[in-house]
């Protein structure tokens, strides 16, 4: 339970961040989160580590929590590295998933686009990293797995802000997802490489352009 309040924790903070609400260079006080939760010490700790794993904070001895001043070359950066693995994993897959495997790629599909008709979020949410993780796994290499696994947490929070920024990405993603999928079923490796590294670069486009409108340079975000 105290994890599951960890990762909503975290995540309002990260939208609070994104939003330039919670400033670059800003102090995040414990004993704040704490009262405006209405939670204990743990899960407010759990949720500020998990920021700093994702860079959006520092955690600094003897000087506490600081948003960090994200430059919009990072970010980049992030999402280029992400497009590379997850292109390689899905043409991993298209030669390697099992036909179980292969399966369950399609239920977790089909439940994404039940979620479209309500713009049911917090489905699509899910469904969208149970697919990516299937297609981890699906690539059968364990290092590639692991690296996959580590960028996507690194760029959640601003996958989850480009879903509330832009809304037609949800449908957008939807049908990259298809693409993706229908090339993995197919066995085209090169296909499903190619779609899957322009899924990623869509969603890297307008993550760059969210930070940029929240930048008060045009370079970090306010």
């Amino acid at each position: 339970m105290t994890a599951t309040i960890a990762e909503h924790i975290a995540q309002q903070l990260a939208d609070r961040i994104l939003s330039g609400d919670l400033a670059p260079g800003q102090r995040i006080e414990e004993k704040t989160v704490t009262e405006q939760f209405g939670v204990s010490r743990t899960p407010v700790r759990d949720a500020l580590r998990q920021l700093a794993a994702t860079g959006l904070v520092a955690i600094r001895p003897h000087r506490g929590v600081t948003v960090v001043d994200l430059e919009v070359d990072q970010l980049s950066d992030m999402f280029e590295a992400q497009a590379e693995i997850e292109a390689l994993c899905a043409q991993l897959s298209a030669r390697r998933m099992s036909a179980i495997e292969q399966r369950k790629l399609q239920m977790v599909a089909e439940d994404s686009e039940g979620a479209l008709p309500a713009a049911d979020l917090a489905r699509y949410s899910s469904a969208n990293e149970k697919l990516h993780k299937l297609i981890y796994a699906g690539a059968h290499n364990d290092t590639l797995e692991q690296i996959a696994i580590n960028l996507w947490n690194r760029v959640a929070p601003f996958r989850r802000s480009i879903f509330f920024k832009f809304g037609n990405r949800m449908e957008h993603s939807f049908g990259e997802h298809n693409a993706v999928v229908e090339a993995i079923l197919a066995g085209d490796e090169a296909r499903a490489r190619e779609a899957m590294h322009a899924h990623i670069t869509n969603s890297s486009v307008n993550a760059i352009d969210y930070l940029l409108q929240h930048g008060g340079d045009g370079d970090k975000p306010a």
